[in-house]
């Protein structure tokens, strides 16, 4: 796994480490006795429920693994206002072509959300406004092709 720096607000590390906690205190449990139930029917080779309780372990260990992963190279972000565009602050857009302004908050991949404008620094947009202040332009590339857009201000 890669040791690249995992951008969170507190709040989604606590989330995270929650979810962590509770895999390895009590699905790993369940699981278990999933596993166990399962050997007590007989033939391994076609038991649809031993077969399904291995698959539900190896989804569980690949997410505590990832989550784990996670954790250990969290940045806790913290909400910055003004300056430039950075991780935690918002950024009011106007993409050229458009009317309306568009807001979007800045965070890292896991937390990324279009239905909450949460927009991930590693997005194509993301990446464009990283570091951008007030009235700079910048430009990224869509499906559609290249979309520029200005920098109305950042929260």
């Amino acid at each position: 796994m890669s040791d690249e720096k995992e951008y969170l607000s507190q709040e989604k590390f606590e989330e995270l480490t929650k979810e962590l906690d509770y895999l390895k205190s009590v699905r790993r449990k369940e699981i278990a006795e999933q596993l166990e139930f399962a050997k007590g029917l007989g033939d391994l080779s076609e038991n649809a429920e031993y077969h399904e309780a291995r698959q539900n372990q190896a989804e569980a260990e690949e997410r505590v693994s990832k989550l784990e992963q996670m954790i250990k190279n969290a940045v806790i972000t913290e909400k910055h206002k003004g300056g430039n565009v950075g991780i935690g602050s918002t950024a009011v857009i106007l993409i050229q072509g458009e009317k309306e302004n568009r807001r979007y908050q800045i965070v890292g991949s896991e937390e990324a959300n279009t239905k909450e404008n949460k927009i991930s620094n590693k997005s194509p947009l993301g990446e464009a406004l990283m570091g951008k202040s007030k009235g700079e332009s910048c430009s990224y590339e869509t499906p559609m092709g290249v979309v520029s857009c200005k920098v109305v201000n950042v929260e």
